[in-house]
């Protein structure tokens, strides 16, 4: 899901201000937002994202919440009596139809109206997960659906699930047209499966399952290879981020290195030949003095 949040209009904070903190408040809301924003510098933007946080309490989070409310009240019209009589069966299915109808809707209205929320991102998918999964768990409990297909559905869903928490550091894996129509193709074949169906009808519902089951392991092997790819560019991205840090940081790279130690090689070797120099500039005097004590003694002689 994605979300976008408007500040308010621009605004000057006085004369010390000008027309530098309108811009700086402009800057503010086109990220945030897209309008102009508070016009109080970096402390006015972040005011006016605050502000803008959708809470907890909206219409996506609420029909999210009345589908998680309905799994319990679905399983128990599904298991009525022997849960083979066509009435209850045929509650059943409102109320997952109400539940898919919800689904459909708490997306939207998220994405459309900035309502996307911390809560609304895990409790979705488990929503959804628990809606599908308690009428796949019942069918087969019933007899209706074979178990080899709920275990093929329920191992995909919470195997993707789990790979999409795995690689949020690094991106979202947005759903594909082949994984919506994968969840339409399971919604009508279950809700096929709860209704008590016999002669063509019965035909044609197992063969809309067979639709999603090779829809949904299609799917979820296109999932993951697009988590194996994410993951590599974001791995790659970081170590490019990391390297770009310790050279803003000083930090000398392999080259920069080489290129120390020669120039301590060369310092060095400057201050063993000044030494060496300065040696023999000591030795000139000495040898005089030897030479001129030489002369003396000879004349003495």
């Amino acid at each position: 899901m994605a979300s976008s949040s408007g500040s308010g209009p621009a605004s000057a904070s006085g004369p010390t201000s000008g027309s530098g903190s309108a811009a700086a408040g402009t800057a503010a809301g086109a990220v945030t937002g897209g309008e102009a924003g508070t016009g109080a510098g970096p402390s006015g933007a972040s005011v006016a994202s605050v502000a803008a946080k959708p809470g907890v309490w909206n219409v996506a989070n609420l029909l999210t919440m009345i589908r998680l409310a309905l799994v319990p009240g679905f399983v128990l019209l599904l298991v009525h009596g022997d849960g083979h009589d066509p009435a209850w069966r045929s509650f059943a299915w409102a109320a997952f139809g109400v539940a898919m109808i919800t689904d459909l809707f708490d997306g939207e209205l998220a994405r459309r109206y900035g309502l996307v929320t911390d809560f609304g991102k895990i409790a979705d998918p488990i929503a959804d997960k628990a809606i599908m999964g308690a009428a796949l768990i019942g069918l087969s409990g019933l007899g209706d659906l074979p178990w080899w297909v709920t275990a093929v559905i329920l191992t995909r869903e919470l195997g993707i699930t789990l790979l999409r928490f795995w690689v949020i550091r690094y991106g979202v894996i947005p759903a594909s047209r082949g994984g919506k129509l994968k969840t339409l193709t399971q919604g009508v074949a279950v809700g096929m499966y709860i209704l008590v169906l016999t002669g063509p009808l019965a035909s044609i519902r197992a063969w809309i399952m067979a639709v999603a089951v090779i829809l949904t392991v299609g799917t979820g092997l296109d999932y993951i290879q697009q988590a194996i790819v994410l993951r590599r560019a974001g791995l790659a991205g970081e170590g490019a981020e990391a390297a770009g840090q310790a050279r803003e940081g000083g930090q000398p790279d392999g080259a920069e290195q080489g290129r120390d130690a020669e120039r301590v090689g060369a310092a060095q070797r400057d201050e063993r030949g000044q030494g060496e120099a300065e040696d023999a500039a000591q030795d000139v005097p000495e040898a005089g003095s030897r030479a001129a004590a030489a002369a003396e003694r000879r004349r003495g002689a």
